[in-house]
């Protein structure tokens, strides 16, 4: 296996890999049209992680508009990070952390203000991943997910 890995744009021909590393790694899934309307209006957002050629690692923001997590009564832009994942074999070798690094400059570059994000209240990895970036838990949403699970809301400022 390589050492080796290198940050990217998505790319449509990327589409297979990114849909088959979704299916491994996240119980939440989505269709191919979903992947590619993300891609067709946030392109900046959503970027890929190849070792020796293959996809083996993914994110995907789009950008809202609305209420402020950060400042009360506040409208804002806001980059809302959709999902994020990489192959298991891949880990632990600053692959999700390249991957938020770019991201987070796309979301900047669309003008965002700020990024949130749902994640698993067991999911203690991401939480402390996110963590060193700069997010924090502002709110739990109960039963968030489909098997009932709850998700904290993290937020970062972008400013």
């Amino acid at each position: 296996m390589s050492s080796e890995y290198s940050i990217q744009a998505f790319d449509p021909k990327d589409l297979d890999d990114v849909v088959r590393i979704n299916w491994t790694c996240l119980p939440e899934n989505y269709d191919n049209a979903f992947f590619l309307s993300i891609f067709y209006h946030f392109p900046k957002t959503f970027i890929v992680s190849k070792v020796s050629g293959k996809v083996v690692g993914y994110m995907m923001c789009r950008v809202e508009t609305g209420f402020s997590d950060l400042r009360r009564f506040s409208m804002t832009r806001k980059g809302h990070v959709v999902s994020i994942a990489v192959l298991p074999e891949q880990r632990n070798r600053g692959i999700a952390s390249a991957l938020l690094e770019k991201t987070l400059e796309g979301l900047r570059q669309y003008q965002a203000t700020e990024c949130f994000l749902e994640v698993r209240e067991s999911n203690m990895i991401a939480i402390d991943l996110y963590k060193r970036y700069g997010f924090s838990v502002t709110r739990t949403m109960r039963g968030y997910y489909r098997d009932g699970e709850s998700a904290y809301v993290m937020v970062k400022s972008l400013v």
